[in-house]
């Protein structure tokens, strides 16, 4: 079993993004850092980052592994530092993402966070948006629906959610299914969308993932709100693309039915992104770690 000392080292230089940050923070020199580091992956028998010239990127197994240790660490050392006790979740993060899975899934992980003293800002909207008030500093940490390329982010996969097309049973009843089988596209040609932006970020994907074409079929609603996406198809006014964990209990309660089945669900991976190195603030890096230990209970979305 690798030694606390090797753990925090990890810890740190997962938390930094960069070797060189984190023997600064340890007060330790570089060569001693990546020494400790190499110990700790043979220990394992993982690599455990990947260098570049911008410093280091961990892998799933890193993200995993800190995930784990990180919050446990950083009580111990509370324990050991009686000024520091209770750091860790004493502060405000400023957290972004999308309504929906920050109102089923994401505020609720975090809840027991905030009868410890931690407050959290929430900010909505689309990814893009919010990846660029992450850059810019107006917020902390995006959970977003596509991975970030600006460079100074850095993003870790959160978990996978799986996409279902779905429609009332009005119009589910109005697909031919020996058409379906043969050629899906013309079969559904005759459904009205809903969407969640004029370009159909999600029905669009589905479409292009599961039959090679985009959906030729007329929009009839556009609403940014994937709750309101879902209760506009409830209603009957069209079939749309959503997360299973939307969909599922309007799908156990018959409101809604399943309009196609492939052979291997459609899926899109939700990352957690910062800022290269503010994992080193412990509000922030509690959030994170906390949401990455919960992913697992969630299985997929």
């Amino acid at each position: 079993m690798p030694g606390l000392d090797l753990l925090s080292t990890f810890v740190e230089i997962y938390r930094c993004g960069s070797i060189s940050a984190a023997a600064e923070r340890l007060g330790l020199t570089q060569p001693a850092v990546s020494g400790q580091l190499a110990r700790l992956e043979d220990q394992l028998g993982e690599q455990l980052f990947v260098r570049s010239r911008k410093g280091v990127t961990p892998t799933a197994h890193a993200a995993d592994l800190a995930a784990r240790v990180g919050t446990h660490l950083d009580e111990l050392r509370a324990a050991l530092e009686p000024s520091r006790a209770g750091a860790a979740h004493v502060g405000t993060v400023r957290i972004a993402g999308p309504g929906e899975l920050m109102a089923m899934r994401v505020l609720p992980a975090l809840a027991p966070l905030t009868t410890r003293g931690l407050r959290i800002h929430v900010t909505l909207g689309l990814a893009r948006d919010l990846l660029a008030a992450l850059a810019e500093g107006h917020v902390e940490l995006v959970v977003s629906a596509i991975r970030p390329t600006q460079q100074d982010i850095v993003a870790t996969p959160l978990i996978d959610e799986e996409f279902v097309l779905v429609g009332a049973p009005s119009l589910a009843r109005s697909v031919d299914s020996a058409r379906l089988a043969g050629d899906p596209v013309d079969a559904l040609a005759h459904l009205p969308l809903v969407g969640y932006a004029d370009d159909l970020p999600i029905v669009r994907r589905y479409w292009l993932s599961e039959f090679a074409r985009r959906p030729p079929n007329h929009i009839s609603v556009i609403v940014p709100d994937l709750r309101a996406v879902l209760a506009a198809v409830v209603a009957g006014a069209g079939v749309s693309a959503l997360p299973r964990y939307l969909a599922e209990p309007a799908l156990s309660a018959g409101s809604v039915e399943l309009l196609h089945e492939p052979a291997a669900p459609p899926l899109n991976t939700l990352y957690l992104a910062t800022r290269a190195g503010a994992l080193v603030h412990p509000p922030l890096a509690l959030v994170h770690d906390h949401l990455r230990t919960r992913a697992h209970s969630w299985g997929m979305l």
